[in-house]
Order: C-alpha cells, then structure tokens, then sequence
C-alpha cells in the first residue's frame, strides 16, 4: 500500500510540532499529559514514516546514479536492495496508520465460564485461567481474580480476573467466544475422547468517565456467601448481587470476607460489562464489519479446539493449527496464536482500504 508522499510530510510535521511543544518546557498539569500521550502515540508512526521517507529519497539517487556509467553497477545493486525492503516498510507504516479501538489500550475483565460437559469442562475453564495466568505473567502483566465459583473436583465453574499492563485489550480480545476441549477425562475407565467446552469473554475495562452508572438505577442484595457443595463458607452476610434495572444486567461477588470489597469488584464487572453494551450499540452500522474480521467477539462463536491425544490447537478463524498444545497450555505458545489473529485482522482491515 503506497502511502502519498503529502501524507508522510504531514505526520512528519506533526511529530515536530509535537517535540517542540514538549521541549520548550511551558506545558504543565493536564496539557502536559495529553502532549504525553499524543507523543507516545505518534512517535512509533514518526519513526516508520521516516524510514519510508529515507527510503524513497534513496531510490530517487540512485536512480539518478544509473546515468552514470562508472556508477550504474553499484547504484543497480543498491537499488534492488531498497526496493525490495520499501514494500514491507510501507506496510508497517500503513498498519501503523490504521484506526484503533479507542478500548486496545486498556485493561481487560477476563471472564470464564464452565459450558458442555459438566465436570470436564469445570476443570477445561480451569486450564483456559492458568493460560492466561502464565501469558500474563509473560507479558508483564498483572491479574487478579475478582470473582469465581469453584467446582467440587477442580478447576471453575465460573472465574472473573482483572488483567492490567500495557495493552491487554489489544492483545486479548480475539480471545471471546466458544472454546472447545477433546480428551480423555481422568475419570473415564473406558479411555474414550470426550468433548467440552468453556466460554471465554474478554471485557475492555473503563474508566469511570467511560460509563455513569446511577445509584438509583442500582438493586443491591446481600446474602450470605456459600462455597462448592452448598457448604457456607462464612457466617456473615458478606456476598453482594448487584443489578443495573435499566438494563437488567446481574453480577455478583463473594470471594471476599468483607461486603464493602465484594460490592467494589462486582461494580467493576457491571461497569465493564456495561461498557461492552455501549460499544456494541455504537458499533451497530458496524457489526456486519466486524463479523467479517477475525471473527465476531461473538461468545457463542466456537473459536479454537485443543486436541490432546493430537497435541494440537487449532484455532478456526484463521485455519492455523499449531503441534504443540503443552507450550499454548503453558502461556507461550499462546502468544503465537495471539499474533497471528492479529496479523490477519490487520491484513483484513488493510484490505478493506484499499478495495
């Protein structure tokens, strides 16, 4: 994708502005912030663009060279060599320059959920935490469960984590949907592959700002918190359900000891899932779109199988199986699916430009 040459000269220009500005020492409190962040936003666009432009000004010599004799055989090499590197510099540039979720950038509410398959796929959910435990700690990330529903024989009938670091959303959010497991249950005498399944949705978190939530739109309700089994796990009425009446959506809390935590994380979860519905509804004209990419974000989508007498994953979006289910198991080899989903959404979008 040729990028117009006026166009390299504006972001050039504007990322000159940009250093003035925040070297000529007169930006303070909220301005200074937001120069900040227009900064760091650009800055890796700047550095692109300025390679495109070293690039082409490269060519545009040596083609000039070429008319010279004593000079044609080096220039022809030098040429060929440039010109075959613009192109993927062009490209980087291009991917640079497409729009951005206005969510990429913030953290995520990860949320897991037991579907088919009664036990088995209590202890998949569990397997599917620990990935994204491990990938997070890869990442330099933090999580941090909010809310979960153990099962007697391991593993979760439901969990909620916070996920926060540096672009959590960007990076998980092709993770929605539909999850499938084929193995042989450790409870299984017979040796027969079993499948089921666990939903996964990921949530970009927001900020206050991001969604108003009144206090009268809100039924809180708290009970006493019960463990697996039905067992009651404390003797106080610590557990906290809260529901937003406009819009019907339930979420409840009661992990903690203490009413006052548990009432904090379950308006984390209703804000962000609150915040999902908004974007939905904003993203309506554009949800044919969307389904068009790297799949909806649908949770009833089935997005990935992880076969392991095959020892393969394969993700059905975009055809890829990969060999080694241990390392995606293990948080690693996540990270391969993960930038592949993203390479092809961004293929797709790039695409979709240039049509």
């Amino acid at each position: 994708m040729t990028i117009p040459a006026e166009r390299l000269r504006q972001i050039a220009n504007r990322f000159a502005e940009l250093e003035a500005r925040m070297a000529s020492g007169q930006l303070v409190g909220e301005e200074f912030v937001q120069a900040s962040r227009d900064y760091a936003e650009l800055e890796p666009v700047a550095r692109l663009t300025a390679e495109v432009q070293a690039m082409r000004e490269e060519i545009d010599g040596l083609t000039e060279m070429l008319a010279d004799p004593e000079m044609k055989a080096m220039a022809e090499d030098e040429l060929a060599d440039v010109q075959q590197r613009l192109p993927e510099a062009e490209r980087q540039l291009a991917v640079a320059l497409l729009p951005r979720d206005s969510a990429d950038g913030k953290p995520a509410m990860l949320e897991i959920r037991a579907g088919t398959g009664g036990d088995e796929a209590a202890l998949f959910a569990g397997d599917l935490y620990r990935m994204y435990e491990r990938f997070a700690a890869e990442q330099g990330w933090r999580i941090e469960p909010v809310s979960m529903n153990a099962s007697e024989v391991g593993g979760f009938k439901e969990i909620v984590a916070n996920v926060t670091g540096s672009g959590v959303f960007a990076k998980l959010k092709f993770e929605s949907g539909v999850h499938r497991v084929q193995r042989v249950p450790v409870t299984e005498s017979g040796g027969r592959i079993h499948t089921s399944a666990a939903t996964v949705a990921v949530l970009p978190e927001p900020d206050e700002v991001d969604v108003r939530i009144e206090e009268k739109d809100l039924k809180i309700d708290v009970y006493r918190a019960s463990g697996a089994g039905g067992q009651h796990v404390n003797t106080t009425d610590s557990a906290v359900r809260i529901t937003h009446l406009p819009t019907g959506t339930v979420v409840t809390c009661q992990d903690g000891r203490s009413q006052h935590k548990n009432k904090e994380k379950a308006m984390q979860v209703l804000r962000a899932r609150l915040f999902e519905q908004q974007r939905d509804e904003a993203q309506g004209a554009e949800a044919e779109a969307r389904k068009a990419m790297v799949g909806s974000g649908d949770r009833s989508e089935r997005i990935r199988t992880y076969n392991f007498p095959q020892g393969r994953v394969t993700d059905h979006r975009i055809g890829l199986t990969l060999h080694k289910l241990e390392e995606v198991l293990a948080g690693p080899g996540l990270g391969e699916l993960v930038d592949a989903l993203i390479s092809e959404d961004e293929a797709k979008r790039l695409a979709a430009l240039e049509a």
